[in-house]
């Protein structure tokens, strides 16, 4: 019988590592991942319990039902095209950090360098984002039983606390993070299904014409969550919800130095989260808008709406179930994006991109994990949220403006490798495919299709209420200009190409013998 591909065969693992040292990388990270384990981090981090629930409102205080029944797939769609394509690169090329090494080998290594701080940045700060809404989640679901009420010392030592726990399994092994990650897997398919039936269950009725009726809900009527504006407008930038949700499916390529079969399972789980979590969100939304009393009164409540939703139809037993395994599965989110931002500073801090790379680089013999990566990640995101939350207590508006801007850095990293990838289809830069194949014709398609899908989800982030993330977007261009033209120009090499790769070999051989001796 022939061994599954996922199975973990040594013939399959054999492959993996061959790949990897022809690429002139040692392995050093325990390849442990099955294709569901690498479906599940991309999967845990998308987080449709996470995303489509805080950022909710800006679906209900904009087009209504509309903006749910015909905006979600349209969002999916367009946050999904990325997806597609970067699944055709990261079969050809399987490594941790994996949008770093595409754009430095599809295009020179500056066009790496500048995919690796767009995507780093756009993971420090997205990983301060989940945690932070998750604590927002906690105060709205828990905090009034409880006692706890909102205030910066509260939310720095839930952070602290939180991304803590978080670095410290991710510490402790792939291993580990993976039996989380796939429960987590789980437990969203689980509560997204619960979610959807209970809101079915105790829906007074089913008017499924809400799912297409367009409103405007901007300015008062939706509690100023956008500002007032016209009704076509309104739907484009109710947009940005699913959008925003669709995003971290880089993570499966992020951990494709711990995935078996990682040509065939990496492209796989991209997209299968994609498509999964676009399907699970659809119907528990939809369930949502139909159970929802009035959709007038659910666009009063703005940022709120969720919780006054649940509490205007479910009963206490039920709705405290739906929170705590929601509230489960927010943090297992920010478990696995921990993950995907400690690869990311590993692999780029293995070719000398970050100040002290040697020590980011480095791997535990112990854990076989990037310990000094994922702590550094940790806190870096931390770090993040403390000074925006006291430059916003001097009114400046910076926390929500800069996790716009961080959304679209992310994308910026995913358009990068992508359009430069249309170009070396097939020349000398990109001559062999990988398994996950969709021709050139297809691949042309989906990256041109995400060229438009980046101008549009540019134009829509830099709109108010974030007009000011226009001029942190620009100011970071600049400042990235000057940082490589000033320093980085002359120092940083890129990863290893050519003969580098082959003198590599003998100091490869002897890291892994390093490692099998522990």
């Amino acid at each position: 019988m022939t061994p599954s591909p996922d199975s973990g065969a040594p013939g399959a693992h054999d492959d993996d590592t061959r790949t990897l040292h022809g690429m002139g990388y040692a392995q050093e990270l325990a390849r442990n991942l099955s294709h569901f384990s690498n479906f599940a981090i991309s999967f845990s981090i998308i987080c449709i319990l996470s995303g489509a629930i805080n950022s909710l409102a800006q679906a209900t205080s904009g087009a209504g039902g509309a903006a749910i029944g015909l905006g979600w797939p349209l969002g999916v769609f367009i946050s999904g095209v990325f997806g597609v394509a970067m699944a055709q690169i990261a079969s050809a090329y399987p490594t941790a950090g994996g949008l770093y090494h595409w754009g430095s080998i599809l295009g020179n290594r500056f066009t790496g360098w500048l995919t690796a701080w767009f995507n780093l940045l756009g993971l420090v700060t997205v990983l301060a984002a989940i945690n932070v809404g998750t604590y927002y989640f906690f105060l709205g679901a828990f905090g009034g039983s409880l006692g706890i009420s909102d205030s910066m010392t509260t939310l720095m030592t839930f952070l602290v606390l939180l991304t803590g726990v978080q670095a410290l399994v991710n510490h402790y092994g792939i291993a580990l993070t993976a039996r989380l990650t796939d429960f987590s897997g789980y437990l969203i398919f689980g509560t997204a299904v619960a979610l959807t039936l209970a809101c079915l269950a105790y829906a007074e009725s089913y008017d499924f014409s809400r799912l297409w009726t367009f409103a405007n809900y901007s300015g008062e009527a939706g509690g100023n969550v956008w500002p007032a504006t016209t009704g076509g407008w309104v739907f484009m930038l109710g947009l940005l919800m699913p959008i925003y949700t669709i995003t971290g499916y880089d993570a499966s390529a992020h951990t494709s130095e711990e995935t078996l079969n990682a040509a065939r399972s990496v492209p796989r789980g991209i997209v299968r989260s994609i498509i999964w979590s676009g399907v699970f969100g659809y119907l528990f939304l939809c369930a949502l808008v139909l159970m929802i009393p009035s959709m007038d009164e659910a666009a009063k409540q703005g940022w709120n709406v969720f919780f006054w939703a649940l509490d205007q139809r479910l009963p206490g037993p039920v709705k405290m179930a739906l929170f705590a395994a929601i509230f489960l599965s927010q943090v297992l989110c920010g478990l696995a994006t921990v993950t995907s931002t400690s690869r990311m500073i590993f692999a780029f801090s293995r070719d000398g991109g970050l100040p002290f790379s040697g020590a980011l680089a480095k791997v535990s013999r112990a854990h076989r994990t990037p310990s000094a990566a994922i702590w550094t990640g940790a806190t870096l995101a931390v770090l993040f949220v403390w000074g925006a939350k006291w430059l916003e207590a001097g009114g400046t508006p910076v926390y929500t403006v800069v996790v716009s801007c961080t959304v679209i850095f992310i994308f910026f990293s995913f358009i990068i490798p992508i359009v430069l990838g249309l170009f070396a289809f097939g020349g000398p830069k990109w001559p062999k495919m990988g398994e996950w194949d969709i021709g050139r014709g297809g691949y042309s398609l989906f990256a041109v299709l995400s060229i438009v899908a980046m101008a549009l989800i540019f134009f829509l982030g830099v709109q108010a209420p974030n007009e000011l993330a226009f001029r942190v977007t620009v100011g970071f261009l600049v400042l990235t200009a000057v940082v490589w033209f000033a320093f980085e120009q002359r120092r940083f090499k890129g990863p290893p190409i050519g003969d580098e790769i082959a003198r590599r070999q003998q100091h490869i051989a002897a890291t892994e013998a390093a490692f099998k001796d522990n």
